[in-house]
């Protein structure tokens, strides 16, 4: 395959809270290749918006893609992965850490998007949520 599109999101009710994950892969003619949602237990927004895209590219791993591109509509995540910003928080370390260790090697690129650009990844995390309580 190509290039890979991937749309993620996480989110948390109440922050931390019940929190759940999105993911949708699209080919390069933006064709859904995949969709997922998990409920993913207590966590915060930022821990869900990693715990998505950790998720993501395990999920990319089986489509072999040569580029991989991935747009969240968490700025902190985004700046934090491509180095902009420093990432303080020991957890969220950690889940950076797993993302960049999944990145290594890759064509990869990490893209901020407002939300209303990630309705459909939105959508399965409040599904995700909803389903689980």
């Amino acid at each position: 395959m190509g290039k890979l599109i991937i749309y993620t999101d996480g989110g948390a009710r109440n922050n931390p809270g019940p929190a759940g994950i999105g993911v949708v892969l699209y080919d390069e003619n933006k064709k859904i290749i995949e969709t997922y949602k998990e409920y993913i237990g207590e966590a915060t927004n930022n821990q869900a918006e990693y715990r998505a895209l950790v998720k993501a590219l395990q999920l990319a791993e089986r489509h072999s893609p040569e580029k991989i591109e991935c747009f969240l509509d968490s700025e902190l995540v985004v700046k934090q992965l491509n180095k902009e910003y420093k990432v303080k928080d020991p957890g969220l370390r950690d889940l950076c850490n797993q993302v960049l260790d999944l990145a290594m090697f890759k064509n990869i690129s990490f893209h901020h998007v407002r939300r209303e650009q990630n309705k459909l990844a939105d959508k399965l995390v409040n599904e995700a949520i909803d389903e689980a309580n």
